[in-house]
């Protein structure tokens, strides 16, 4: 991992997009270079190079219409001497704080970081807290799932025509949007387990709610990953000790269904399955008490 602060990208990104934009726009209203250099504490050789033509400017700042509003405003307080630096230092910080709390900054520093990815930028926005430490939990546990399925070349075979998914949950979720998973879903591509992006929360329907249902009853089972059923699953698992539990494959009332099969059950079994219906594809879901968890009985049941 290559550890970048926020502060690196405003230092390296935004600061020479706005000086540039800024020597551009008081070089367009009559200042010399070296009035220019002065006001905004550069040399005249970088001035000179701000206006020739070739800035280097960073794009999404410089193409973003409040950066543009920003600059103009500043470029004309200082042409009129209405705006002293100040009140330009202060116009600036305001827009920093603004693209730092999801904006164009927090997409370079995600660029940057990947693993900031699906966060949001929180960690800069609302610190270290609990709640964004256990947002990082979960991510980052769907993250090492996904690879895992991935690198397990046996699990294209299991994957549904309508894709997998590898979802977990909050520690407190009740709504899907507290469910993290993969954006797009987990594909067969030409014969390899295609995993199309990092985690997110709120990037899964029917799993989340798989999820959640079966958080209801048991508060450990955090975690599903969905597979096509087939009897050599089934098998595996009743091989490894597990029982797979039959449920209804409707739609309709599905949760419910569900959360009076797991307080018959006592329950929630590691995995539960249905045989599909007509327009529904046959499907086992297998629980764990992190996505690593179930993944790692994913890729124990399929095999090598």
């Amino acid at each position: 991992m290559a550890l970048h602060l926020p502060s690196e990208i405003v230092v390296e990104r935004f600061l020479p997009t706005a000086r540039a934009m800024l020597a551009t726009e008081l070089h367009e209203r009559g200042l010399t270079q070296q009035e220019i250099a002065d006001r905004l504490g550069v040399t005249q050789a970088a001035v000179s190079k701000y206006v020739s033509g070739d800035p280097n400017l960073e794009p999404r700042l410089a193409e973003d219409a409040r950066m543009q509003r920003t600059v103009e405003r500043i470029a004309e307080g200082f042409t009129t001497g209405e705006m002293d630096d100040y009140e330009a230092l202060s116009e600036l910080l305001a827009l920093v704080r603004e693209y730092e709390d999801r904006g164009p900054i927090c997409e370079l520093h995600e660029e940057a970081m990947p693993e900031l990815q699906g966060l949001g930028c929180d960690l800069c926005v609302r610190g270290q807290d609990g709640a964004v430490l256990a947002e990082q939990q979960v991510l980052e546990s769907v993250r090492k799932a996904a690879r895992m399925v991935a690198d397990t070349p046996a699990v294209v075979d299991h994957i549904p025509n309508v894709g997998m998914n590898i979802g977990m949950a909050l520690p407190d979720a009740s709504d899907p949007l507290e469910v993290a998973a993969i954006p797009g879903r987990i594909h067969d591509l030409r014969g390899r387990v295609n995993v199309p992006s990092n985690p997110e929360f709120g990037a899964s329907e029917h799993v989340a709610r798989a999820i959640l249902t079966a958080m209801a009853a048991d508060p450990t089972r955090r975690a599903a990953v969905n597979l096509a059923t087939s009897d050599e699953l089934l098998d595996s698992a009743r091989e490894r000790g597990v029982e797979p539990l039959e449920f209804d494959a409707a739609y309709e009332d599905r949760e419910a269904h569900l959360a009076e099969l797991f307080e018959e059950t006592g329950g929630v079994p590691r995995v539960i399955y249905h045989e599909g219906d007509f327009g529904i594809e046959p499907i086992t879901y297998v629980f764990g008490e992190t996505a690593v968890d179930a993944a790692e009985f994913v890729v124990e049941v399929v095999g090598e």
